[in-house]
């Protein structure tokens, strides 16, 4: 079982804590390598596009389908 963990974001000068499991954290951290930006700027852009209020949901889909995308 994967572990989650809580990291403190910045979004758009708003600090909050996020909850994920450190697979998708890691996930994260490389397509903000890969996009030559911040896990921080990434995750402003999936607050900005959310479908839904809970933020550590969006981003888990973001990386679903980041991931779906690259098959």
């Amino acid at each position: 079982m994967a572990n989650s963990n809580k990291r403190t974001v910045n979004i758009d000068g708003h600090i909050t804590s996020v909850f994920l499991e450190n697979e998708f954290w890691e996930e994260i951290i490389k397509i903000s390598k890969k996009e030559n930006t911040s896990p921080d700027r990434i995750i402003s852009k999936i607050d900005k596009n959310k479908n839904t209020s809970n933020l550590s949901s969006a981003i888990r889909l973001y990386v679903l389908n980041h991931l779906k995308d690259q098959l």
